[in-house]
């Protein structure tokens, strides 16, 4: 691959780089891409394809989504007051000592980011999301989809998502008010799952 893949400040991939490898190119990719913007703090974009119905196929229908209620909801599960209770990082629930909750920037954060390097994608320095944020995890399989690196796709998912992403989805069932998390919890283990 001769364009080496930049991630923008909030760690998604560049305008010009989704242009290059349009996600859309496979449902696989697709889905894993929404999932992805959806796992992130919550956006005006992500409303509207809620309210209009866009996302329904992905994470059910809207319950009256609401930009303020989400954003309350995302600051309530993944960042605290006091420590969230469904930290979004592969890190926390791999690099812990028995059913204790491992350190944000484990081994497996560099564990993940040499994934990335390995195919030349770098996160921007200022980018708001750690390596092994689930949202990050997910464009990167996105990418590997689109890419048609379906072995290496089966790969990352054995060596990351699949390890760790149904402790966090189950706590996010367990602990969201919000149907619109615990849809995404839902679609998000039954896709890596499979």
């Amino acid at each position: 691959m001769s364009e080496q893949p930049n991630h923008d400040a909030d760690g998604t991939l560049s305008e010009r780089q989704h242009a290059a490898t349009n996600p859309f190119e496979s449902d696989v990719a697709a889905t894993f891409a929404v999932l992805a913007q959806c796992w992130r703090e919550p956006t005006e974009e992500v409303v509207h394809a809620l309210k209009s119905g866009a996302l329904a196929d992905i994470v059910g229908p809207s319950d009256g989504a609401d930009l303020r209620d989400l954003r309350t909801e995302y600051a309530r599960l993944f960042i605290g007051p006091a420590g969230p209770p469904c930290p979004p990082y592969e890190s926390v629930f791999r690099d812990g000592d028995g059913d204790e909750l491992g350190p944000v920037r484990g081994p497996a954060t560099a564990a993940v980011a040499r994934w990335y390097r390995s195919f030349g994608i770098e996160l921007a320095g200022d980018n708001a999301d750690l390596p092994d944020h689930i949202a990050t995890e997910l464009e990167f399989a996105a990418y590997l989809a689109t890419e048609g690196h379906d072995d290496r796709l089966e790969q990352f998912l054995d060596e990351h998502l699949r390890v760790w992403s149904e402790q966090l989805t189950a706590r996010v069932e367990a602990e969201t008010t919000s149907t619109f998390y615990a849809s995404l919890a839902s679609t998000t283990r039954e896709l890596i799952e499979t």
